[in-house]
C-alpha cells in the first residue's frame, strides 16, 4: 500500500496530510504542549507528537515557512525508518489547510479527491 505523507509545520502548528489509496486524511496538531522552552520555541513533545502520528509512511515531505521544518528533519534523522522515507524538505509560505492538502496531492501526483478529505484537530 502506498502511504505518502506531507507535513506543513511552523512553531505554532503542524498539518499532517496522509495520502493512502482513495483517501486523504488531514490532521492539525497545535504546539501548545504546556510550558514553552526558555527560547520561546516548542519543546520536544511537539516534535515527538508529530512523529508519533506518522506511522510507517513510504514517502515523507516536510514543508513550511521557517526553521521548524529543519528542527523536525533533525528529529527525524534519529529514526532510521523515518529518515529513509524522507523525500524532501521545502520552504513555503504560510498556507491554508486546503492549500496544504493541494500541495501534498501535487507533490505525489494524486488526482482530485476520490473519497474526500477527513480532518481532525488535536491540541
Amino acid at each position: 500500500m502506498n502511504h505518502h505523507v506531507g507535513i506543513w509545520i511552523d512553531f505554532k502548528k503542524a498539518v499532517i496530510v496522509s495520502a493512502v489509496p482513495e483517501r486523504i486524511i488531514s490532521m492539525t496538531l497545535e504546539s501548545d504542549t504546556g510550558q514553552p522552552s526558555p527560547d520561546g520555541l516548542p519543546d520536544d513533545r511537539y516534535y515527538d507528537e508529530i512523529l508519533s502520528q506518522l506511522g510507517q509512511p513510504d514517502a515523507l515531505l516536510i514543508f513550511g515557512p521557517g526553521e521548524a521544518k529543519l528542527q523536525l528533519r533533525e528529529r527525524l534523522s534519529r529514526s532510521k525508518t523515518l529518515s529513509a522515507c524522507l523525500v524532501g524538505v521545502e520552504t513555503t509560505d504560510t498556507l491554508t489547510d486546503p492549500q496544504i492538502v493541494a500541495k501534498v496531492r501535487q507533490h505525489y501526483g494524486i488526482a482530485s479527491p476520490g473519497a474526500g478529505v477527513n480532518r481532525s484537530r488535536t491540541q
